[in-house]
């Protein structure tokens, strides 16, 4: 295996990674963002209101999207698993 291999698998675990996470991270802070304005608005300074909404959403957005993040995660160890020979004997 040749430094450009380790460099491509490196590079797809870090982009499936961030595939995987980014739904439920963006939720996490349009949600966050929205309940910070309202608290600023109303001037509520509770802390817990921006967390339990922030989990509730995230909660939600994980249970919606769990179909696909598994099927992302199972082709991404399909993919490495199978390439796992080619790799070892250098073609």
């Amino acid at each position: 295996m040749d430094p450009q291999d380790a460099v491509d698998l490196g590079r797809q675990a870090m982009l499936t990674g961030l595939l995987i996470g980014a739904p439920v991270l963006l939720v996490g802070m349009a949600v966050g963002l929205g309940v910070g304005l309202l608290q600023a608005l109303t001037q509520i300074q509770d802390q817990t209101i921006s967390f339990v909404f922030k989990i509730v959403a995230m909660l939600v957005t994980l249970a919606v999207t769990l179909p696909w993040l598994l099927q992302t995660m199972m082709d991404y160890s399909e993919e490495l698993i199978t390439s796992i020979p080619a790799t070892i004997l250098g073609g």
